[in-house]
């Protein structure tokens, strides 16, 4: 962090594509039909979605918001319970709705990252067993049928799933869901090439696996084994068509070969492993831990490296980074973690990775699963009122997008109390 000032000036190669991302659960609000608000209302639940943002009802200000921040991509998600809140049964104004956004966006020149598949679900497939059960991918299938010839003119970039890759927990039972959520993702993606020209792909949470204990041979295979499991099945998976994964059997399966066409990359830190914890999970080294909300979370450190030396697994197609970004009560840390982790990708393209496009997470504040407390927005939100406001790392991202990158004068714009270290270029 203390060479911020060092790593400047940073200059992204000509049509990089800057923007924001969001989730449909985790803003819109009253998403009633889905799987995770019937969860919601259990009584044991810390906080309940409720309105979330209301985006529901403020889209048409927010993307109005989007434009006037200057971003030129936005990733949304279409909840699919909004579109079919019953089995068989679909909502005709939801989909209005939706292609009202789209339009919208696309009339305010923004490319859009449409996203099938937000981790949220109809109630009604979770109580069939959702993805755990082969048979039900069916039903995903039938409803990209129904939703991608409505939406494809209006659609730049497809994303079918987000984070399936670190669904399901860290043993076994996480085995049978991401192999079946591939498999989902190879159908989807066929079905979807049938109507639109559009690149395709499915949001990867690329997890740096570190162990905790470099030289203890158990905190190593144990981050190597959940590398396999969060990251490498799916690479191999994509790139042969093989689905190999840890305690079930392999299988082959021809359409999920090659079926990306560029690789959109989600990415915040790393996870350190340690094979005397149940959850695996060791808490950050004290030197590097920051802990930026009043609340524990799995993000409380910086590893901008992770990324330079993640993407460079992913040199064959291009490279969009779907999300990226910090929970923080001080917004100025948020634009550290941005200028780190722009100078972490720049890196990995200088070292052959062709890198594409940067969207922010989050547009706003959100619903994060669970909590409100962790705010990752540029954008504040009131949940009371719901009222917004850019914050300062909101006005940064738009003075880096319209600069195509970042100089000396706009870190001592953004943060004028960074010292500056004697330190020495090129050495």
């Amino acid at each position: 962090m203390l060479n911020l000032h060092n790593i400047l000036p940073l200059k992204f190669p000509e049509n990089f594509l800057w923007g924001s991302a969001t989730a449909g659960h985790q803003i819109e609000g009253k998403n009633i039909h889905s799987g995770n608000y019937e969860r919601e209302m259990q009584a044991d639940w810390p906080e309940k979605s409720g309105k979330a943002c209301n985006h529901w009802e403020l889209y048409r200000e927010d993307i109005e918001m989007i434009k006037y921040l200057g971003h030129k991509g936005y990733r949304l998600s279409l909840e699919w319970s909004r579109l079919e809140p019953e089995e068989g049964v679909h909502d005709k104004e939801a989909l209005n709705r939706y292609l009202d956004m789209l339009t919208r966006l696309k009339n305010a020149g923004i490319k859009t990252f449409v996203t099938l598949h937000h981790f949220s679900c109809p109630a009604w497939f979770d109580r069939l067993g959702g993805f755990e059960k082969r048979e039900n991918v069916r039903f995903f299938e039938r409803h990209i049928e129904y939703i991608a010839p409505k939406i494809a003119e209006l659609t730049d970039f497809w994303c079918v799933s987000n984070e399936f890759n670190i669904c399901g927990g860290n043993g076994p039972e996480a085995a049978n869901l991401r192999a079946n959520e591939l498999y989902a993702h190879a159908k989807g993606y066929h079905i979807i090439k049938q109507y639109s020209k559009a690149p395709i792909s499915s949001a990867h949470a690329l997890r740096i696996c570190v162990p905790q204990n470099p030289y203890d041979k158990f905190d190593t295979q144990l981050a190597e084994l959940d590398d396999w499991m969060s990251n490498e099945f799916f690479f191999h998976g994509i790139r042969t068509g093989e689905i190999v994964f840890p305690y079930r059997d392999g299988e082959y399966v021809p359409e999920l070969k090659d079926a990306i066409d560029y690789w959109a990359i989600n990415y915040y830190t790393r996870r350190i492993i340690s094979a005397r914890k149940k959850g695996i999970d060791a808490a950050p080294f004290p030197a590097s831990r920051l802990p930026m909300i009043d609340q524990r979370i799995y993000l409380e450190e910086f590893f901008p490296e992770g990324l330079t030396t993640g993407l460079l697994r992913l040199k064959d197609k291009p490279v969009y980074i779907t999300e990226n970004g910090v929970c923080a009560d001080d917004d100025r840390w948020r634009i550290i973690k941005m200028i780190l982790d722009l100078a972490a990708l720049l890196e990995a393209g200088k070292n052959g990775v062709d890198i594409k496009g940067y969207l922010h997470w989050s547009l706003m504040d959100n619903y994060e699963w669970g909590s409100f407390v962790p705010r990752f927005g540029l954008v504040s939100v009131d949940f009371k009122d719901f009222r917004r406001t850019p914050k300062p790392s909101a006005a940064f991202l738009k003075e880096v997008i319209a600069e195509n990158g970042i100089s000396h004068e706009l870190l001592k714009k953004y943060l004028p109390e960074l010292p500056e270290f004697t330190l020495y270029k090129g050495r």
